[in-house]
């Protein structure tokens, strides 16, 4: 059987500078029969063992934090945000571990319908869970589900993207550095046809992507009758009301859509500005948005990184196109722009926008602000919810309970009150996402640990025993 080689490109030059080889199924199955054959020691450490396991990982990936480091940033071509993926890592494997005594309510409860009754649980975990993790987070979005995941006491199988897959190997370094996770934490490479062969080989999935791909994971999930958690695509709005400080309205909006070049699942992509507030706010926002610099040549500086997919610059093209023809005006950036063979593209404000656009529907995944005005409140969350997506959303006004009161109006799971983006700063909060943004258990909070397991009911009964003859019919 020959062997299958996908070219892998440097998003900052668009340079085929590496090749990663494909896992077929054979591959896959083979790493989930070992995987699967070291659960069960695993899951018999408990859970005070695995957390004292996991951080041995923690001090692992801190040892090779510089090697991981370059190679994340070499598949990203970002640098700081690249160091703060592993830095994040680190830490959740220590907040997991401090957390773990407390994740599993045990003991007996008596019934309230029957005190005769009592019940308890068992926390049975799935034996082998799969990860398919994205590009525009490799590490951070990898380990999100990883490390709950193995603390539940699964052994877990990660197959990150094929668009940034040099991490891995500095990763599988830290790995082997700690014994116990040597069979119940497996890595493999590989496209597509890769991930379906994962699906077909573990207990449950965890999948982070596009709405068009989570499609096709939930079905393959339902076919074999096991759990998908699947976190999707956003169009999250963001809403500034009249009374809202116009300053920090402009850094919020800035940031919430052009950090990691606008190219994470929270990033806003439809500010909706109280009329009265419109045309200042925009003049505020363009002159921040012209003030951010592109990264290059020097990675070092600047804030705004290359598109890690270079696919996805076209995307924007498009939808900028459409919105241009259907009378959309760009008042800065907007324009794909290549240096030394990458994709960039400058922060973009859009006016004179609507929902017969692209840009105001669709996904975008860049750093684009398509900004309009609206003239009640009721008319910005009639805007805000009109969409196919509900992943978060943000709120700016001049009080919390004003921001409160308009965002439990808003149909998304996480918002942002008197911010933004707030769930790429904050990881406690249980959430769950609306619409075709995902199916599954929340990732954050207790709930993100115990979708891991199978709650398995203990039901006693400390009285005499109900006989047949008390169903008997009436004569």
């Amino acid at each position: 059987m020959s062997t299958r080689l996908l070219d892998v490109k440097n998003p900052r030059t668009g340079q085929v500078d590496a090749q990663l080889e494909v896992a077929d199924a054979d591959i896959v199955q083979a790493k989930a029969a070992k995987a699967r054959a070291a659960q069960a020691g695993w899951e018999a450490l408990g859970l005070e063992g695995r957390a004292k396991v996991l951080l041995d990982l923690k001090a692992a990936l801190a040892a090779h934090l510089d090697a991981i480091h370059a190679a994340l940033a070499h598949d990203t071509g970002r640098g700081k945000i690249a160091r703060r993926e592993i830095e994040g890592a680190i830490a959740s494997l220590g907040g997991w571990a401090a957390q773990a005594p407390h994740l599993l309510p045990q003991g007996w409860s008596e019934g309230r319908s029957d005190p005769r009754m009592a019940h308890a649980p068992q926390w049975v975990p799935y034996r082998l869970v799969g990860v398919i993790s994205p590009w525009n987070f490799p590490l951070t979005l990898a380990m999100i589900d990883t490390i709950p995941a193995l603390l539940a006491g699964c052994s877990v199988i990660i197959k990150p993207s094929e668009v940034t897959p040099r991490f891995v190997a500095p990763l599988a370094t830290a790995i082997g550095d700690v014994p116990a996770l040597q069979d119940v934490l497996q890595l493999v490479l590989g496209d597509g046809e890769t991930g379906m062969a994962l699906i077909d080989a573990v207990d449950a999935i965890c999948f982070t992507g596009s709405v068009a791909t989570g499609r096709k994971v939930a079905v393959q999930a339902a076919n074999r009758l096991i759990p998908a958690f699947l976190e999707l695509g956003g169009k999250d709005p963001l809403i500034i009301t009249e009374t809202a400080d116009l300053d920090r309205a402009v850094t919020a909006a800035l940031r919430g859509s052009v950090l990691s070049t606008g190219q994470a699942c929270q990033s806003i992509e439809r500010i909706y500005v109280a009329r009265p507030l419109y045309q200042d706010f925009v003049d505020r926002l363009v002159v921040s948005a012209k003030a951010a610099r592109l990264n290059q040549p020097d990675r070092g500086q600047g804030e705004i990184g290359p598109m890690i997919f270079g696919r996805q610059a076209g995307v924007i093209a498009a939808q900028l196109q459409d919105a241009v023809a259907k009378g959309a005006t760009i008042l800065t950036g907007g324009v794909v722009e290549h240096h030394l063979g990458g994709d960039w593209i400058a922060p973009t404000v859009v006016v004179n926008v609507d929902h017969s656009m692209a840009l105001m529907q669709e996904e975008t995944f860049g750093p684009v602000m398509p900004v309009m005005a609206f003239d009640s409140v009721d008319e910005a969350i009639a805007l805000a919810n009109d969409s196919d997506f509900g992943l978060s959303a943000g709120v700016i006004a001049g009080s919390l309970a004003e921001a409160e009161a308009i965002g439990r109006r808003i149909d998304a799971g996480a918002i942002s009150l008197n911010d933004a983006a707030l769930t790429s700063q904050f990881y406690e909060a249980e959430k769950h996402s609306f619409k075709q943004s995902g199916l599954g258990g929340s990732r954050m909070g207790p709930a993100g640990f115990q979708r891991f397991c199978r709650r398995k009911a203990l039901i006693a009964n400390r009285g005499d025993v109900t006989p047949l003859s008390a169903y008997a019919e009436e004569a």
